[in-house]
Parts: structure tokens; C-alpha cells; sequence
């Protein structure tokens, strides 16, 4: 049985190895050094937790955002769950919004499949 540090989730390794993978792989998609992540998770204290919403943070964000335009997409937008876990309603308004804006905006279930979105999208004209 795997175990996990204190503050390590499924959903956090997941991403961890998505991150890495991209790492290795920026030469060969130029613009992939873009990818960041969206600092919505983890737990908060009220006090840090109003800072970051005066800040500008969002419930719902994805997880992660690659702004490099692709086919007719603005930019990439990925929500890393894991199983059996889903879009909460707010990750669902989002996802749904940023696609009307013309992003691809995808829910990855592991690194793999993130990866397998990412390798097809700059597979799209630039």
C-alpha cells in the first residue's frame, strides 16, 4: 500500500507526475514551459483564506492553465480528479464557462490521461 506525506493527496501525486512529465518535455513542445498551476486547493485558515479572495483566488478554478493558443483554442485548462472523485459544481460552472470563452477545458482522472490531452492539443496548428 502506498502512503503519503502529511499534506500529499492522490489527486496532488497525480499532478506532481503530470508536472515532471512536462518538465522533460518543454524542448519538445515549445510553450509548454507555460503550464502553471492555480493555487485553489489545500486547506486555509480564515484570515489566508480572505487574503487570497481579496488577492483575486476563485473557487472552481482548474487546477491548471496552459495559455498557448491551438487550433481554435485561446488556451488549455485542465482539472486533475481522481477516482471516484468529480468537478464540484463550481469546477463544472467553470469548465463549461471557459470552454464558451473558447479554451479546451478538460478533467484529466490521472497524469496520464493529462498528458495524452496536452501531447494532442500542440498536436493542433499553432
Amino acid at each position: 500500500m502506498k502512503t503519503h506525506k502529511k499534506n500529499e493527496t492522490p489527486e496532488h501525486n497525480e499532478q506532481v507526475a503530470l508536472i515532471q512529465w512536462c518538465k522533460l518535455h518543454e524542448r519538445k513542445y515549445p510553450g509548454l514551459e507555460l503550464l502553471y498551476a492555480t493555487p485553489n486547493a489545500g486547506k486555509r485558515t480564515p484570515r489566508q483564506g480572505a487574503w487570497m479572495k481579496a488577492e483575486g483566488m476563485k473557487a472552481g478554478v482548474p487546477d491548471l492553465c496552459l495559455p498557448v493558443a491551438r487550433g481554435k483554442y485561446h488556451a488549455m485548462y485542465i482539472e486533475m480528479k481522481v477516482p471516484p472523485n468529480k468537478p464540484t459544481k463550481e469546477q463544472a460552472v467553470w469548465i463549461d464557462n471557459l470552454r464558451a470563452q473558447g479554451c479546451l477545458s478538460i478533467v484529466a482522472y490521472d497524469w496520464d490521461s493529462a498528458r495524452k490531452a496536452i501531447e494532442a492539443y500542440f498536436e493542433l496548428p499553432a
